[in-house]
């Protein structure tokens, strides 16, 4: 299969997070067409695991979706942090707890379609309490749910954020053991 070609790209926006950047391109047919990407550092999504058997998940206001939605633990990593380094951090951050385990469980893209955020997920045991400072603009309150009710909730349709599900999928084969 022929490759698409760049033949340029512009910045259109820089934000604190990401930046906007509009691509021109030429596709394998020889036509010009544009996308407008979203580039982001990575990120990393938690799957806590308290020792009575509790997933950790936040409550968060998210303005984008004009309501406060039920998470699992994420954060931006910052800069070239290490992934690994971002979720110690991150969970300490959220949920005032460190976690004595990282273990990876996977990885993906968030949006491919028009993003270069890379996601890695982390089941986090042995957790102990070692609170960081939240970020000035994280208001969270930490829910304590069990795993089987968990796993309901999102096979019910009732987790509505897609990074909390991917990564409770891919961390389910782990979960019954990490108890």
């Amino acid at each position: 299969m022929a490759a698409f070609e760049l033949i340029k790209s512009e910045t259109l926006m820089q934000g604190r997070a990401f930046k906007i950047r509009r691509d021109h391109l030429k596709t394998p047919d020889g036509r010009e067409t544009k996308f407008e990407i979203i580039e982001h550092g990575g990120s990393v999504i938690l799957v806590p695991v308290d020792a009575t058997g509790n997933l950790l998940f936040v409550r968060q206001y998210r303005h984008a979706a004009g309501a406060d939605l039920l998470e699992l633990p994420a954060g931006t990593r910052d800069g070239d942090e290490p992934f690994e380094e971002c979720a110690a951090r991150e969970i300490r951050e959220e949920t005032g707890m460190e976690a004595g385990r990282l273990q990876k469980v996977g990885e993906f893209y968030l949006a491919p379609g028009y993003s270069t955020e890379f996601m890695v997920v982390y089941l986090a045991t042995e957790l102990r309490d070692n609170p960081l400072e939240a970020d000035d603009d994280e208001f969270l309150s930490v829910e304590q749910i069990p795993i089987a009710e968990a796993i309901q909730k999102a096979e019910r349709g009732e987790l509505s954020d897609a990074k909390s599900l991917a990564a409770l999928f891919l961390a389910r084969p782990h979960l019954i053991s990490a108890k």
